[in-house]
């Protein structure tokens, strides 16, 4: 059975996933707060409510304020920009919370966006480029997108045909996407796909051997 396909009511999904639920609801309540106030897409305007930001030489990697690296992630430059996310997160992420459970997806989940954010600012001092603002989940929603391709590359039975092809689609969709949209940050979808890949695999590592141990 195609594991993207959502089959639960409305009472079922928060019931099963609150933690995706939860970072949906976070993103749009605080996509709201920022809208009311002022342009989400203005640099200055999402500065002030926790954009993540880089200075090439004082600070290329945002650690003057650090806490950037997590509220960033809950920020939209725009409406499209923010359904587009969350329809991801939606869809995409139920299973892997019920796969890793509602704690250890909570980490996963915000580890891989930090790591996006990482990434994207390593690469930025590699090309000598200038101040960095950005804002969005697809780090961390690629982080998703990272562990089920372990899933589907090592795991090939836990995943059918469908599923796993939805998500070679999807991923190689969303590299030619960040290629030709000059606004897609590509290095936080890389750094985060990069780090769900890693983490997951290192969680499957860890479940084999409680198995082993627990025989």
């Amino acid at each position: 059975m195609m594991i993207f396909l959502r089959y639960e009511s409305f009472r079922e999904y928060l019931r099963i996933y609150p933690a995706t639920t939860a970072i949906i609801a976070l993103n749009i309540v605080y996509f709201i707060v920022i809208a009311i106030n002022g342009n989400p897409n203005d640099a200055y305007h999402a500065i002030d409510f926790g954009a993540f930001v880089t200075k090439p030489i004082t600070d290329p990697y945002g650690m003057e304020h650090p806490w950037r690296y997590l509220t960033s992630m809950f920020m939209h430059s725009g409406l499209e920009h923010l359904l587009y996310n969350m329809f991801s997160l939606l869809i995409f992420a139920p299973p892997l919370e019920r796969l890793l459970r509602t704690p250890k997806y909570i980490v996963f989940y915000l580890l891989c966006g930090i790591a996006g954010n990482l990434a994207s600012a390593w690469i930025q001092t590699l090309q000598d480029g200038g101040a960095q603002v950005s804002v969005g989940a697809s780090g961390a929603i690629y982080g998703v997108f990272g562990a089920f391709l372990y899933l589907s590359l090592f795991r090939r039975a836990w995943l059918d045909e469908s599923s796993r092809k939805t998500v070679y689609m999807i991923l190689i969709f969303g590299v030619i996407y960040s290629f030709l949209v000059p606004s897609v940050d590509l290095w936080a979808h890389v750094g985060g796909g990069a780090a769900g890949f890693l983490l997951y695999n290192g969680f499957d590592r860890s479940m084999v051997r409680k198995q082993r141990v627990g025989r």
